[in-house]
């Protein structure tokens, strides 16, 4: 990973630049609510950690600032259900 996570509040989601593209995660927020709604890695830069990268980072960012999450795309759920540290995020 080639640098910091954004959050790109126009465009509604989290962005990582990588070295082959970019990693986004779009995301809905409401009051104390994030809802994450889809990650995507480039294709040629899957199977890396990035995607993994990305959702614990947004996570951290999350608990930073005081909000709870719904885990609405498949992937963070799956990474949630593995990282019993984030538990206390779930809405």
């Amino acid at each position: 990973m080639s640098g910091a996570i954004r959050d790109n509040i126009a465009d509604h989601r989290f962005e990582l630049d990588l070295d082959g593209g970019m990693a986004m995660m779009y995301y809905r927020l409401e009051p104390g609510v994030i809802t994450l709604l889809h990650t995507e890695v480039p294709p040629a830069l899957g199977g890396h950690g990035i995607g993994s990268g990305l959702v614990r980072g947004v996570l951290d960012i999350v608990r930073a600032r005081g909000l709870k999450v719904v885990a609405k795309c498949p992937f963070v759920a799956a990474y949630m259900g593995r990282h019993p540290e984030y538990n206390d995020l779930i809405r």
